[in-house]
């Protein structure tokens, strides 16, 4: 992964744009890139070498005029290599190049043919497209100077304090000035009528055994975040078995404020049970907090949900990164697809349901999407997401909802896909934590982290303060003292109105505890307390 930075129109200072671009270097620490085209266009990257790591430095030319600059991974780049652009050829060996190529084959008409995470910039002379991936997995924002000079940049630091207006780019979209923005990701799942499909548990397994295959593409060495959560243990359960026979030696990584945390406790159990080798890592409360204005400049976001599950993410990542490993497998996406969180749980009709995880999904470049992304990558490390490949999506969320929905199987969320992997003849997990109940990953790394949080937040916010939070903030006015925190420390870093925008808070439905912690849920075991899932 990297980041990137393209700025298209006249008198473009380079050395500003490199400067800029420089604030991104965290994304990619390996190396930086600088191309002025022809027509004085300005493409900049910041490199974090995975694959090619000898020839794949960017930008990167095309055949004849276009240049192109590109952050992510497109998993099927040899396919496209053997078969589509079997004509062409290229400069390196890596993932990327084949992006250029694409266009110079087939014009704009071709986003949707790559399978992969992506964001890019093709300059062509004064053409250019701009590209994100289906459901926004690698961030990409765009702005406009005052020249009216368009930028496009990883993140928002990198182009707030150049742009007059700039917003988020939207996931399954690609950009042109002839076209504007176009939607080329339209699957039917979007459609909530279109849940249809009755529920193949081995078609199920295996589309995320493919998903997962696809993600150990990598020329570095690769881990996986362990939470000790259905997601992250399947996904490391996958990978450890798709390796078994490389000789290479899974690393798997968990966090916790101590020893008793839920998440680690349940780590450990499905570490020793795959034989990972295993690293366990801890936090305090008060080196959470002390680091929490790096933490939202690092986010680009005050929403509430994303801090508290960021902060032990950024810890992680960085003792992984100091470990020499640069790619783990991620479990963001399965809650949403699934309806795994507690409140699920109460949604009122099948449809309902339906229609809530459809936008959740749609909205993951909002909150999990961006919180995984940008809390490894503050450590140049890559986090992979196999639950949100696009055949595994299609296969997903094509089922039929009252076979995803709890209530179905006497409150069991993600029922199917428990029941999917749940395979005795060569067990995937321990049967306890297969069977284990949802913990929202800020609340599982010890309870104690959200509780003193949101303390010590409260006390740094006055009442008088709250009483006024509309006048200070009318956009996305805080409801809590903790959020009016959050919300004060982004706004020294990012004061703009666009970037206040850019911002989409996630508030659970149906239930009285708006509070986003899983424990706010009347659903939620407490430690201590037994519950037996029952399995159909």
């Amino acid at each position: 992964m990297c980041g990137i930075l393209a700025v298209i129109g006249k008198d473009i200072e380079a050395a500003k744009i490199s400067s800029l671009s420089k604030r991104m270097s965290h994304r990619g620490p390996d190396e930086s890139g600088l191309k002025i085209t022809e027509k004085g266009h300005v493409l900049a990257h910041e490199r974090l070498s995975i694959v090619d790591l000898t020839t794949g430095i960017q930008p990167i030319q095309g055949s004849s005029s276009a240049w192109m600059v590109h952050n992510g991974e497109i998993y099927n780049h040899m396919d496209l290599r053997n078969n589509e652009l079997k004509d062409h050829s290229f400069r390196t060996t890596g993932d990327s190049e084949v992006i250029v190529h694409m266009y110079e084959k087939y014009g704009v008409d071709f986003v949707d043919k790559l399978d992969g995470v992506f964001s890019f910039v093709i300059i062509d002379g004064d053409d250019f497209i701009v590209g994100r991936d289906p459901i926004g997995v690698k961030p990409l924002y765009f702005g406009t100077d005052e020249t009216g000079a368009m930028w496009f940049a990883s993140e928002m630091k990198a182009l707030a304090d150049a742009c007059v207006e700039f917003s988020a780019f939207p996931p399954g979209h690609y950009y042109t000035p002839e076209t504007g923005f176009v939607r080329y990701y339209t699957p039917e799942w979007f459609d909530s009528e279109k849940a249809v499909q009755p529920a193949d548990l081995s078609k199920l397994r295996e589309s995320l055994i493919d998903a997962t295959r696809k993600r150990l593409m990598a020329d570095v060495p690769l881990g996986v975040l362990l939470s000790g959560g259905l997601d992250s243990s399947l996904t490391s359960s996958i990978a450890a078995r798709l390796m078994e026979d490389s000789g290479q030696k899974l690393h798997s990584f968990s966090i916790g404020l101590d020893a008793d945390a839920p998440d680690l406790k349940a780590a450990r159990k499905v570490a020793d049970f795959l034989g990972t080798e295993h690293h366990e890592i801890h936090f305090t409360v008060e080196g959470g907090i002390e680091i929490l204005s790096k933490l939202v400049w690092h986010l680009e976001t005050y929403d509430v949900t994303s801090i508290r599950a960021s902060t032990p993410m950024y810890f992680l990542s960085k003792a992984i990164a100091e470990k020499g490993i640069k790619v783990v497998l991620s479990g963001e996406g399965s809650d949403e697809i699934f309806g795994g969180y507690l409140y699920f749980k109460n949604a009122p009709s099948a449809e309902e349901f339906q229609k809530e995880t459809i936008r959740r999904v749609q909205r993951l470049a909002t909150a999990d999407c961006l919180r995984a992304d940008k809390s490894t990558m503050a450590h140049g490390l890559e986090a992979r997401v196999p639950f949100l490949d696009k055949a595994f999506l299609k296969t997903a969320m094509e089922i039929v909802p009252e076979e995803k929905m709890p209530k179905t199987y006497d409150g069991v969320e993600k029922y199917i896909l428990r029941k999917a992997f749940d395979t005795p003849e060569r067990p995937f997990l321990p049967e306890e934590v297969l069977w284990r109940q949802k913990e929202q990953f800020s609340d599982g790394v010890g309870y104690n982290w959200i509780d003193q949080l949101i303390e010590y937040a409260s006390r740094q916010v006055s009442d008088v303060q709250m009483e006024t939070a509309a006048l200070k903030y009318p956009v996305n006015t805080p409801a809590t003292k903790e959020a009016y925190f959050y919300r004060e420390l982004f706004h020294k870093h990012f004061p703009q109105e666009s970037a206040a925008k850019t911002v989409k808070r996630w508030i659970p439905k149906w239930q009285k505890d708006l509070d986003p912690s899983g424990r706010a849920n009347e659903t939620h075991v407490a430690p201590g307390m037994k519950k037996e899932m029952q399995k159909v």
